[in-house]
């Protein structure tokens, strides 16, 4: 059985530490909050100026001008912090984000990261992507491990428009938890019920399998 959307949050919610300063992409990214672990507080940051973005609003809670990056109305933790788009992208870049959470369609085995545009279908805006993989000190990666069509989304290269290069550090599937290393990709975790078999299937990049999963 693979991971649902929910408990794919759920064990990327794990990766975070307490005190952090974290950038959550739009979509399946969203759902980490209201999955971390007891004891563990992080200050969410969203590049259109917010530090301190609190849960989605309740019906009576909805303020149309308290958006996130994705556009969605969001509410705010005591002590947030509201700014401009400059002082925004300068925290990024300059390196004071310290985990960005983000979607993706394809990742290559070097590390590589498209999630922005499928050329003639979708193009969804790079947004502040291309800052946050190169300017947040760790990337992860959360998405299913293969397309609707059932195509492998992790691949040797990318086929669509980069993201960023070399600049994901850990991608969380439906299926399982691969790290990016400098000798490749490490299969290190398989869902529930999930064979490593399943997942090597499914991947057209070639997989390290940590000592213990096979």
């Amino acid at each position: 059985m693979a991971w649902t959307r929910e408990q794919m949050a759920a064990r990327a919610a794990r990766e975070l530490e307490d005190g952090q300063y974290v950038n959550l992409g739009i979509g399946l990214p969203t759902l980490i909050p209201n999955y971390l672990p007891p004891g563990v507080e992080v200050i969410l940051e969203s590049e259109n100026g917010i530090l301190g973005t609190g849960p989605y609003p309740t019906e009576e809670q909805v303020d149309p001008d308290l958006i996130n990056a994705g556009k969605e109305t969001v509410t705010v933790l005591p002590g947030a912090s509201f700014f401009d788009s400059s002082l925004s992208f300068g925290m990024i870049r300059g390196g004071h984000i310290d985990v960005a959470v983000l979607g993706a369609m394809q990742v290559s085995a070097g590390g590589d990261l498209a999630n922005w545009a499928i050329p003639g279908k979708l193009i969804t805006g790079i947004g502040g992507a291309m800052d946050l993989v190169h300017g947040a000190r760790t990337v992860i990666v959360v998405m299913t491990h293969v397309a609707k069509d059932g195509s492998p989304k992790i691949l040797k290269e990318c086929a669509l428009p980069l993201t960023g290069k070399a600049c994901v550090n850990r991608v969380i599937t439906d299926l399982g938890v691969l790290d990016v290393t400098p000798e490749g990709l490490l299969l290190t975790e398989t869902a529930p019920g999930v064979t490593v078999e399943e997942i090597v299937a499914r991947t057209d990049a070639e997989l390290t399998i940590t000592e213990g999963l096979l």
